[in-house]
């Protein structure tokens, strides 16, 4: 593991103006996006029994979000980014408003619930990249890889606290008390972010002609770009790989013999490593051999799912998820720097929506997949076979993609330099050769 050094001098990025509005907007823009999704889930199953009634309110949310992404990278890199923000955090607010008055009003209509899923999955569209996006023009670039990692470690926490308030709320005054507490997170989201000036944009420019163009665009700057390619793909194949949550109540249940207790300090056992290696490097981020300790995690992530896949001891198998949490918090650390450093401002929105289709792929798709396996080869067989497909899947990009290797610090992999390293890769290779 490389050596923690600051990301520039001075006083900490929670100090920098309004980056801390921006974190606590964020906090309750999540907290209320994951306690919504806790309270809709649980009204759709009691209304209907049905398990396949959550495969729909989940589609529901999906399918618009996965067809309005590009298209929403797009506006985000022509129009203010504030003001899309703003924007998509109104219509979410009016979905939370729209699930308290049927909540209100004893409707018992799983179809009004869809619609209005469907229309919030529209607002998560731009949500994501409009976020992601904005970052980089509220801090300055020396602190930006500390402002990453305070973020991530926010969302984090912001998702362990969410489903556990959101069930607590429920149990206290049913779908009414619950979603006004939506309305209040986004609400509180909406009134921090005037407050949140942007400091760091870049001068506008001119953009392709078409849409199509445009679309496009972001998607041959990722392939063209060697880094960001390498990057967004190990993510992606090493969590819908290797990634084991889906069979932790299976293990809870069959292997560690734990009962739900036992499953839910599994659960938070990864949430554990990465929320305190989040805040440690919110502190004190590191900017020495990135690339190498991005791989490093990476395989640290399988390993430690190795551990917890043969392990029939509950203090080791927490501790193994403990571990790979805190793996791929170093990992998504790194990934997350990586592609805003390589990332010109002009195409972030662009780049950023094309990473959360990713993102928004390795999970959904890890999930099904082991499950998948586990009814074909056993849990255990198939836990164990997605750590080995993690580590080979390391080997694979560390010989696929050696400028990523390569890459010392973050702003090696800015625009005005990595172009060149990614150019001579090749030439280096062919003379070897």
């Amino acid at each position: 593991m490389s050596s923690a050094l600051s990301s520039g001098t001075g006083s900490s990025v929670y100090r920098h103006p309004g980056f801390l509005p921006f974190l606590i907007a964020r906090l309750g823009a999540v907290c209320a996006l994951q306690i919504q999704a806790v309270v809709v889930a649980w009204q759709v199953y009691d209304m209907t029994r049905d398990p396949l009634s959550l495969a729909y309110a989940g589609l529901a949310q999906f399918v618009p979000m996965l067809l309005l992404l590009l298209p929403a990278g797009d506006l985000i890199d022509r129009y203010d980014r504030k003001r899309i923000l703003a924007a998509s955090w109104v219509v979410a607010a009016l979905c939370s408003g729209l699930l308290l008055w049927l909540s209100l009003s004893g409707a018992r209509n799983t179809l009004a619930i869809y619609a209005v899923l469907a229309l919030f999955g529209c607002a998560r569209a731009f949500i994501g990249p409009a976020l992601q996006s904005l970052l980089p023009q509220i801090v300055p670039r020396e602190r930006l890889a500390a402002a990453i990692a305070a973020n991530s470690m926010i969302m984090r926490g912001a998702t362990i606290a969410g489903p556990l308030l959101g069930g607590g709320l429920y149990a206290l005054g049913g779908g009414a008390l619950s979603y006004t507490l939506c309305l209040a997170g986004f609400a509180l989201a909406l009134g921090l972010l005037p407050w949140v000036p942007v400091r760091f944009a870049e001068p506008p420019k001119t953009l392709e002609a078409t849409a199509w163009q445009r679309f496009t665009a972001g998607i041959d700057f990722i392939r063209s770009r060697p880094i960001i390619l390498g990057t967004m793909s190990l993510d992606l194949f090493a969590v819908l790989l290797g990634g084991v949550v889906a069979l932790l109540p299976i293990y809870a249940q069959e292997v560690l013999q734990v009962g739900p207790e036992g499953l839910g300090a599994l659960r938070s056992a990864m949430a554990i490593g990465e929320v305190l290696v989040g805040l440690y490097l919110s502190v004190r981020p590191f900017d020495r051999h990135v690339g190498m300790t991005m791989f490093a995690a990476v395989a640290l992530f399988g390993l430690a799912n190795l551990v917890f896949a043969l392990s029939s001891l509950f203090w080791l198998s927490f501790l193994a998820l403990l571990v790979a949490g805190a793996a791929d918090m170093v990992s998504m650390y790194i990934r997350s720097s990586l592609i805003q450093f390589s990332t010109p401002d002009a195409m972030r929105g662009r780049v950023n929506a094309v990473n959360m289709l990713f993102i928004g792929s390795s999970n959904e798709l890890g999930e099904f997949r082991a499950g998948s396996s586990a009814a074909w080869f056993g849990t255990v067989p198939a836990a164990v076979l997605g750590a080995v497909c993690t580590l080979t899947v390391v080997s694979g990009w560390m010989c696929g993609f050696k400028s990523l290797r390569r890459v010392d610090r973050f702003e090696d992999a800015s625009p005005g330099g990595a172009p060149e390293s990614e150019t001579a890769a090749p030439r280096e290779g062919a003379a070897a050769v």
